[in-house]
């Protein structure tokens, strides 16, 4: 391959412009011509497509958030929206593409691959929710700072006996609750993957009060059926019966910001340059993700049709240890 181009869609990832800088270095690497497309899909129907050298993705392998940046595309989700795309790529004799996102981003590659054009994934979301890879870039970043918010607000709940609800980013998977709130000490874990009654979660509370905790941690999943502020309302209603309410925190966005760590940082630097790779051997149709610590491809047929699972077993263990 001469020339391929590469993107960023979805939801930003802590460890995406590593990523990128990857992709744009081994191509020059290997005599390439590397083009970036701005917004994601959205920029690949519009054209918003240049070229990147080293020197373009230096400096920003610390940055969190993407250069490139990234939108919605609703166009994209059509046949002649793809076909647009696909044109743009062909007018610029661009060979191959390579998309750095999580499971909607993957869906378009994997709707690109099946018009005919090469594409490769790049296993990127704070979910941690896509088939194919172990770990995705952007997790680890993404729960150390839950986990310091956890730790600061542990210290003033311990101030004052409090309780304290901590919801943390998670629509559909309550992965990055659910190793927040074991790696944090929670006393209890809501996610979208198992049913919780809140009159349990009150239970348990009141059972580490009288063995003696000055504090109470609840870490939530946003996507939960009773997320935090479903449950603050909740133990608000019912204070008087249930003899304390919480006092809530929403992560939200913060999740998403800030630099990447140093895993992230390697994962992306070594996904991306894997990427290339594959192209370049004349593989496509595949996410590259990380599998039992090694680096491994698997068709985006099977990406788009299969969900993670969760490990439950890890459900019981943050009871265990509450």
């Amino acid at each position: 391959m001469k020339r391929i181009a590469v993107l960023t869609s979805g939801g930003d990832a802590p460890g995406m412009n590593a990523a990128i800088r990857a992709v744009v270095r081994t191509g020059v690497h290997y005599g390439m011509e590397v083009y970036g497309v701005s917004l994601g899909y959205e920029g690949l129907i519009n054209g918003k497509i240049a070229l990147l050298g080293t020197r373009e993705v230096g400096g920003i392998i610390q940055r969190g958030g993407t250069i490139l940046g990234s939108a919605r595309s609703l166009e994209f989700k059509t046949e002649a929206g793809q076909r647009k795309a696909i044109r743009n790529l062909n007018q610029m004799g661009i060979d191959g593409l390579v998309v750095i996102g999580g499971n909607g981003s993957q869906a378009g590659s994997h709707a690109l691959s099946k018009q005919g054009f090469p594409v490769v994934g790049v296993a990127s979301t704070i979910d941690n929710d896509l088939f194919g890879s172990d770990i995705t870039i952007g997790v680890d970043t993404a729960l150390n700072i839950a986990l310091e918010a956890i730790d600061r607000l542990k210290t003033t709940a311990s101030s004052h006996q409090r309780a304290f609800l901590v919801e943390v980013m998670g629509r559909d998977c309550g992965y990055l609750t659910l190793m927040a709130g074991i790696a944090g000490g929670a006393e209890y874990v809501v996610i979208p993957e198992v049913d919780v009654d809140p009159e349990e979660i009150a239970a348990r509370l009141a059972k580490s009060y009288d063995r003696g905790k000055e504090h109470a941690i609840v870490v939530v999943a946003e996507g939960a059926k009773y997320n935090a502020s479903k449950l603050d309302e909740y133990f608000q209603t019912h204070r008087e019966r249930l003899g304390f309410d919480l006092r809530m925190t929403i992560l939200g966005h913060v999740q998403r910001g800030g630099n990447p760590g140093a895993f992230d940082r390697i994962l992306a630097s070594k996904l991306g340059a894997a990427a290339v790779e594959t192209l370049r051997r004349g593989e496509h149709g595949v996410l590259v993700g990380q599998i039992r610590n090694e680096i491994k491809t698997t068709s985006l047929d099977i990406v788009a049709s299969t969900k993670k699972p969760l490990d439950l077993n890890l459900v019981e263990l943050a009871r265990i240890l509450d």
